[in-house]
Formats: C-alpha cells, structure tokens, sequence
C-alpha cells in the first residue's frame, strides 16, 4: 500500500504565462511544507508552446515530481490520465493558473472521515469570489441549474477545478469516464464538462460528496467562449445521460 497522503493533479495545456508567475514554485513550496508524504503529477494535454519542456525541467526540482506527457485531448482526460496515475489516499486535481490556490486543500480534508469526495465550491454560504465578470457568474448560474435537473442533483458548483477523490472513488469513477474519457487528438482548447460526468458517475456509485466554500479568484483566458462553449456542454451532459440509459456505465471491480 502506497504510503503518499495526498497527490496534487494538475493538468496543463500552453501555460508559459502562468509558469512564469511562478504558479509550480508556489506549489512546491507549499507542499515542501507538510509533514505528510505527497506527490505532484503534473499532466500535460499536448502543449505546443514548450511548457512540457518546462514541466520536465521543473521536476528535477523533486522525485516527488512527475510528468504525464499526453496527446491534445481536452481537459477531461488529461485529469483522467493523472488522477488515475496517482497513488495517493487522496486525490486533488487542481487548475494550473491556481485560481484557488493550494492552500485551500486545507479547507477539505476536515470532511476526508464522513465523505469519500470533497468539491471546493464557489457557490454555498462562506466561498470567496474575486474579479468575476457578472455574465460568466449568471450563464454560471444558468448551466448548474440544468446540472442538477439532468445530472447531479444538489451540487451547487459543479465546475470548480478543485476536488479531492478517496483512493477508492477515483478508482471507481475515473476509468468510467465515457464522454470524457480516451479521446482522439483534437485541435481546440475545449474544457468541457467532464466534472459533470465524474460527479454524475460518484452519484450513480453511492460515494458520498461534500462541498466546502474555498477562494476562487478569475483568470482572465482567451480559451473560453462562454456561449459556444455552454452549448456544447449541454450537448455532452445530454450524452452523458443516453451513455447511462444505454447501461454502458458499470462499476469496475
């Protein structure tokens, strides 16, 4: 049995910017901190603009350093490919640009004794918002609420990029992905809503999910096009729904 406490995911597509504001120093830094053993893997989704190389360097800095080198797939299986690489007792995946920063995990693991999932949230009583433009916080809004009525009910912040997974839910929900999952190489930059099929999948398999308000601060991207890209989330939570009508989502044992 694996003796690492936590593993830190984090997925990464052309991050040069937030390499250079130091954001994998920060983490470092704060992880060298602990008394508990832990790992970094950092996932890389094809990046074109040299930040792998950059990755590589930076692991030198630690072993508990890795670099999962995947082709331009998306968001979902680049977390899919490290959460499922990982060997610690708890998973965190975490967005590059830290939007929350690390630190936050601390929030969460009072909850790791009753709950097997722990969502950092932006939406319950408590969380902290910073810089938020009004109409990404209302189309926000909007997509959550046909979140709970087609996919997961009584989730207020489904799309936070900061949640820790028990060994055990990880290794139940995530080599289930199926909209998400093993995809072909593409050429976008497209997130999607691969939190909704995990979570839709954690609430399929019984695991109990608990979500803590955390610090949230905007990033300002040109990846996002919040229209098109709202659409096309619709369009794959509505496949998530015919993937499980069609009986394709079976626990692995």
């Amino acid at each position: 049995m694996s003796s690492i406490f936590l593993s830190v995911v984090v997925p990464s597509y052309n991050e040069q910017k937030n390499i250079a504001r130091g954001v994998l120093t920060d983490m470092l830094v704060y992880l060298k901190k602990q008394s508990y053993e832990w790992e970094l893997i950092l996932s890389d989704d094809g990046s074109t603009d040299g930040t792998l190389q950059e990755l590589e360097k930076f692991a030198k800095n630690s072993p508990r350093i890795k670099v999962l080198k995947n082709i331009h797939a998306g968001k979902g299986p680049t977390v899919q490919a490290g959460m499922l690489a990982a060997q610690g007792k708890w998973r965190l995946f975490t967005d590059f640009d830290q939007s929350t920063p690390l630190e936050e995990v601390e929030l969460l693991f009072p909850h790791t004794e009753k709950y097997d999932i722990v969502l950092g949230s932006r939406e319950i009583a408590g969380a902290k918002r910073n810089r938020e433009p009004l109409h990404r916080h209302i189309m926000g809004k909007g997509f959550n609420f046909l979140v709970q009525t087609l996919a997961v009910p009584h989730i207020q912040d489904t799309q936070c990029g900061f949640k820790l997974f028990s060994a055990a839910a990880t290794e139940k929900v995530f080599p289930n992905l199926k909209v998400y999952g093993h995809q072909p190489e593409r050429k976008d930059a497209f997130t999607g809503a691969f939190d909704v099929e995990a979570l839709f999948l954690a609430h399929k398999f019984g695991f109990a999910m608990k979500e803590v308000p955390i610090f949230w601060q905007h990033n300002q991207t040109d990846r996002v096009n919040p229209v098109k890209d709202s659409l096309r989330m619709l369009r794959d939570i509505l496949k998530i729904r015919l993937v499980d009508l069609s009986g394709q989502y079976k626990q692995k044992s």
